[in-house]
């Protein structure tokens, strides 16, 4: 039986892919030189990106389809993660001189998982630091336009549930052409970074003009721009071994507002921009993703309390808000080192991690949507339960959701909540072998963490900690499922079965 997928088609946009990944690797590249730092971990990628882009994209491209689309999105975030980890590698720097370190950093950054297996951040140029930020934002910008123009017509239950959540009649076709949709909305992700660099910089700026020691003193340019990448692409990396703890009260409330806004569905944020804020108000989805929020934050500020780790004041709030925002929302940047916290806190935050912010917006995990539909339907079983001649349909936003969908989102979850299980048996016993200290709560955080694309976990994986000391073999198995979970499962899963290939 001869091969059924247009591999040569996916090859040929992978190749566009790869040329186009040339133009942040230079800009990085002129950020080291201005810095007065070494070229050549810039100069490598550059030229495999270039070389690679012009050879893939000579093959015959012709119009792809859900085979090809399934084998492209596959393929993109692998090569990316692999050229991605070439300037680690060349710099020779720290714990990123490591092949394995570099390929789990770079697979962390373009996944927007945030897990990092620096301890040293001294030892990094700020060029190599800031393609972290970068990788970042691209695999933000990249999964927003996949989500809502590709992965909303592939992944499990996208399509039909972002149309009805946001009241828009076809999601992918905002503006006539899918093109002209992608550009919208990544417009909309440009501007939000823009705006948030603005807002960060500008505090500095008038902190210094009236001499305001609380405004934020420590956040250069540089800072700013680092942050404002990884923040909108709900992803968590840092320049700072402190994370946004190393700024002022000021901006761990205005980096608070954008985790939760890159969270949010872009396209209820697209059409808010044209003033339509009762989809806002009529979104289950944006209702419950708030209320897990809010509900979350009031019951760790309520535990940390009663254990006499915060007065009531903005102290706690600002940063029981902060670190809740940061899991649900997949962010993974902490102000404080929440690990040291008592067991019921740690396992709220664990809980959050399962959560996930919007539908068609940067985030990962799986997602309010999905949970949503979930307790609905848990909720009509019961009532036909009871009555059994029943017919009742699940419901969302006032418009009903086929049977259909509802199964795939079990599979979802259920495939999901497998995986994760499965991940961190792995854990455990490969640590165990490698003589590495890993508890059973430390481990499950590590799984959820890295498959979900969270960031921190716990134990030596904690906000303030590193994944370094896992063995090369759980690094690499992590990788794996980074990869596995940014995608939503089943583009991977699918290359894997014969009849992908062959019916």
């Amino acid at each position: 039986m001869r091969v059924r997928v247009d591999w040569r088609t996916s090859a040929s946009i992978l190749g566009t892919i790869l040329k186009i990944l040339a133009l942040p690797i230079a800009a990085v590249g002129a950020l080291a030189a201005a810095y007065r730092e070494p070229l050549a971990p810039f100069l490598a990628p550059l030229a495999i990106t270039l070389l690679a882009g012009v050879a893939l994209e000579r093959f015959d491209r012709g119009d792809p389809g859900v085979r090809e689309a399934f084998l492209l999105v596959s393929s993109a975030w692998l090569a990316v993660a692999l050229v991605g980890a070439v300037p680690f590698v060349v710099a020779g720097e720290g714990t990123l001189a490591d092949p394995v370190n570099a390929l789990f950093e770079s697979m962390s950054g373009i996944t927007t998982t945030g897990a990092t297996v620096i301890d040293d951040y001294d030892a990094h140029g700020r060029g190599v630091l800031m393609w972290r930020q970068v990788l970042q934002w691209l695999g933000g910008l990249g999964i927003l336009v996949l989500a809502v123009g590709l992965l909303s017509e592939l992944s499990i239950s996208g399509a039909q549930l972002m149309e009805t959540e946001t009241r828009t009649q076809n999601v992918t076709k905002l503006t006539p052409r899918i093109e002209g949709t992608a550009r919208l909305l990544g417009g909309l992700y440009v501007g939000l970074t823009a705006l948030l660099t603005g807002l960060l910089y500008g505090l500095h700026l008038v902190g210094r003009a009236v001499g305001s020691p609380d405004l934020a003193p420590e956040m250069t340019l540089y800072d700013a721009v680092a942050h404002a990448l990884t923040t909108i692409a709900t992803a968590g990396f840092s320049p700072r071994a402190e994370s946004v703890g190393a700024f002022s009260p000021a901006v761990q409330w205005l980096v608070i507002a954008f985790m939760f806004v890159g969270a949010t569905n872009f396209v209820l944020l697209y059409h808010l921009t044209r003033g339509e804020t009762d989809r806002f108000r009529e979104s289950e989805e944006f209702r419950v993703y708030l209320g897990v929020v809010l509900g979350g934050t009031l019951i760790v500020g309520a535990m940390l309390v009663l254990d006499g780790e915060y007065a009531v004041g903005e102290e706690l709030v600002r940063t029981t808000l902060f670190q809740v925002t940061s899991i649900v929302t997949t962010t993974g940047y902490a102000t404080v080192d929440f690990d040291l916290w008592s067991a019921g806190p740690r396992h709220v935050l664990f809980l959050g991690m399962f959560v996930g912010g919007m539908a068609g917006s940067t985030t990962c995990s799986i997602k309010t949507l999905r949970w949503l539909v979930v307790g609905k339907t848990f909720h009509r079983d019961l009532f036909t339960a009871i009555h059994p001649r029943a017919i009742r349909p699940v419901r969302l936003s006032g418009q009903t959701v086929d049977e259909d969908t509802v199964r795939d989102i079990y599979a979802y979850t259920l495939v999901s909540l497998v995986i994760f299980g499965l991940l961190t048996v792995f854990v455990v016993i490969d640590a165990s072998r490698a003589g590495v200290e890993v508890t059973e709560f430390g481990a499950m955080g590590a799984a959820a963490s890295t498959f979900l694309n969270i960031g921190p976990a716990f134990g030596f994986a904690g906000p303030y900690g590193s994944y370094e000391p896992f063995p090369d073999s759980t690094k690499l198995v992590m990788v794996v499922m980074m990869w596995v979970g940014r995608i939503e499962i089943f583009p991977v899963l699918a290359l894997l079965t014969r009849a992908f290939w062959r019916s």
